[in-house]
């Protein structure tokens, strides 16, 4: 009940009834997994530099269809913060703006639930720029995959430290890498993550 009140409220906020498709009925059968890649963790500072998506459909990957966007940052992209994301400045000497990027994402993504790596940051920096273009924030449904790592891992001890880090996470369910971290094969990487956790007995009917 209280989502669909908050969900009203955003809707009520748009201002361009061109995503008004966002509120649609979800389809409980249709995913999305989706990373950015950022100048920095600032979410009220630092900007997206790439976005990379790829939908699931009745527990398959369609590669087919993904969705991959450089953004041209309006700051220079800081030397140091090359060594994490691997985006020089001439990889987006031909990107694209902010805004188009994230209206393309918009249609790309349609009212389906999200799935992602610590994703909460991600969607952040997704509705920082939402919040300005369309009006509201990100209406969609989300799977932290952490979270779902986190509850079917059968500690040793209750005072067992559990390893969250996503290469980890990918070793312990044996999942293949591919190639160096970048926000399209991270959301690969994660709709793979998820279809594994998804099919664990402990999962069945927790997470659609």
């Amino acid at each position: 009940m209280f989502t669909k009140i908050k969900n009203h409220y955003k809707k009520s906020k748009l201002i361009n009834s061109d995503f008004s498709f966002l509120f649609d009925e979800v389809n409980e059968d249709e995913f999305v997994s989706f990373d950015c890649e950022t100048t920095g963790l600032n979410v009220k500072k630092d900007e997206i530099l790439s976005i990379g998506a790829v939908k699931l459909n009745h527990q398959k990957i369609e590669l087919s269809h993904s969705f991959e966007r450089f953004v041209k940052p309006i700051e220079q992209i800081a030397k140091e913060s090359i060594t994490i994301h691997h985006i020089r400045p001439c990889d987006i000497h031909d990107s694209i703006e902010a805004k188009v990027a994230i209206e393309e994402f918009l249609h790309f993504i349609g009212n389906r639930t999200l799935i992602g790596y610590y994703i909460k940051f991600d969607i952040a920096m997704i509705n920082r720029y939402t919040q300005s273009l369309i009006g509201t924030t990100l209406p969609n449904k989300s799977i932290e995959l952490s979270t779902m790592y986190y509850k079917r891992y059968k500690k040793k001890s209750s005072h067992e430290f559990v390893d969250l880090k996503f290469d980890t996470i990918m070793n312990k369910l044996d999942l293949p890498k591919l190639g160096q971290h970048d926000a399209l094969n991270d959301a690969v990487m994660s709709a793979m993550m998820y279809l594994k956790l998804k099919n664990i007995p402990e999962y069945k009917g927790a997470y659609r």
